[in-house]
């Protein structure tokens, strides 16, 4: 229970921080940290519009999307605390609540009918098609290191003692900080503010939503980010931690995500779209070798 509040928490900031960091990076006074949470509570106050071609899937997909972010915050751990649901080879569950979410969101676009929200549908299952392998990867390796398959038992079990162990955390870090970027359509994949109807892949998607089921769309990539900042947050958080230890440091990996996100964004423009799936597939190399990190780690490798 207490990492789903940390997170909801984290969720109310982090997109603002993004914000913030971008337009103090940039020179400019840019708006206030609050101003995202501002315009989706102005969303959540307005009624959806449908088209007549969509169905009953484009009104409800949203909350499935919403519902299926809220499911996978259930399972994250919060250091030797364990989340709201927990069972061995959850983090596989996790992965798969997901891709639910995503996949009613893809099809959502589909049924509009429009060829723009198609396109983006396809790159969009294509991205997560691709990062997939590199996040089964990581938590496998973990799960072989650790004996467990479970987010609680791998995380508290987890502790680095050696130059490979701290080599493989900083990889398994990046990697996650990566596959968020990717999940929630940001530089370098994707331009969140673009209008360019040819380079867009979140943003087109979602053209057709209005009103309350647009704020959910936006509030849950808030959540989905929160949600990748308390996975990596785990990494640094072992059982011996008291909760007033936890917390601090939850809440400041929170911080410094954000920020690293502001950061990224602010000197990288986005790839050319063919380089894309290069991109993204690296990051299952990377993975692999975290999995050898932890051959070597276990002895495996001579």
């Amino acid at each position: 229970m207490l990492s789903l509040l940390l997170i909801i928490i984290a969720s109310l900031f982090f997109t603002g921080i993004i914000i913030r960091t971008k337009s103090i990076l940039s020179g400019r006074k840019g708006p206030g940290i609050f101003q995202p949470l501002k315009d989706i509570w102005r969303l959540f106050k307005k009624g959806a519009v449908y088209s007549n071609t969509s169905s009953f899937v484009f009104q409800i997909a949203p909350s499935i999307y919403f519902a299926s972010i809220l499911m996978a915050i259930l399972m994250i751990p919060l250091g030797g605390h364990q989340g709201i649901i927990s069972f061995k080879g959850d983090f596989i569950f996790f992965a798969y609540v997901l891709a639910l979410g995503k996949f009613f969101m893809i099809v959502s676009a589909l049924d509009t009918g429009s060829s723009f929200s198609g396109m983006g549908a396809s790159r969009e299952a294509l991205y997560s098609l691709l990062a997939e392998p590199a996040f089964f990867i990581l938590m496998s390796s973990f799960a072989l290191l650790t004996g467990y398959t479970s987010f609680h038992e791998i995380f508290s079990t987890l502790h680095f003692g050696t130059y490979i162990s701290y080599a493989i955390g900083a990889l398994a870090a990046f990697v996650l900080v990566i596959i968020a970027l990717i999940e929630n359509s940001r530089m370098p994949i994707d331009d969140p503010k673009t209008h360019l109807e040819l380079t867009m892949v979140h943003e087109v998607m979602i053209l057709d939503n209005s009103g309350f089921d647009l704020g959910l769309i936006l509030y849950g990539t808030n959540l989905k980010f929160a949600m990748y900042g308390g996975l990596i947050a785990n990494f640094f958080l072992t059982p011996s931690y008291e909760w007033y230890f936890s917390i601090p440091i939850f809440i400041g990996v929170q911080l410094l995500f954000a920020v690293i996100v502001g950061i990224l964004e602010s000197f990288m423009a986005r790839f050319r779209m063919n380089h894309n799936p290069q991109y993204i597939f690296m990051l299952t190399s990377i993975s692999l070798l975290i999995f050898l990190g932890v051959l070597l780690v276990l002895g495996k490798i001579a």
